[in-house]
Formats: structure tokens, C-alpha cells, sequence
């Protein structure tokens, strides 16, 4: 695992569900940058992704 992936928990387990934009401007990379380490961690099991009108939300598994 790599560590944004590490952080990317991190951020995810305190605010629970977040988006991509945030996960993008906590790590300070691109939108595409950062739902490509979303979607690594999805095939890793570690979340899942809820779609939801226009937007991507990603929760703990």
C-alpha cells in the first residue's frame, strides 16, 4: 500500500464519506489522480464507492 493510499484511509475513517474533490484537495493532486488511488483501493477491499447523482461518495468497507 502506498501512502497516499495510507492517508486516504485515514481521511476516510475520521469524515466517514467523502468525495473525490476532497480526497483531491487533502492530498493537494488532481481529481483523476485521486479517484484513480479511490478505485486501487476499492479492488483492494478497503472501500466501496456509492454513486449518487453525478457524484462519487467512498465509505469503509
Amino acid at each position: 500500500m502506498n501512502i497516499h493510499n495510507k492517508k486516504i484511509l485515514d481521511f476516510v475513517k475520521k469524515k466517514r464519506v467523502v468525495t473525490s474533490s476532497e480526497i483531491a484537495k487533502f492530498l493537494k493532486i488532481s481529481w483523476n489522480t485521486a479517484d484513480k488511488y479511490l478505485l486501487e483501493l476499492v479492488l483492494d477491499g478497503k472501500i466501496e464507492r456509492i454513486k449518487k447523482e453525478g457524484v462519487n461518495l467512498w465509505v469503509l468497507k
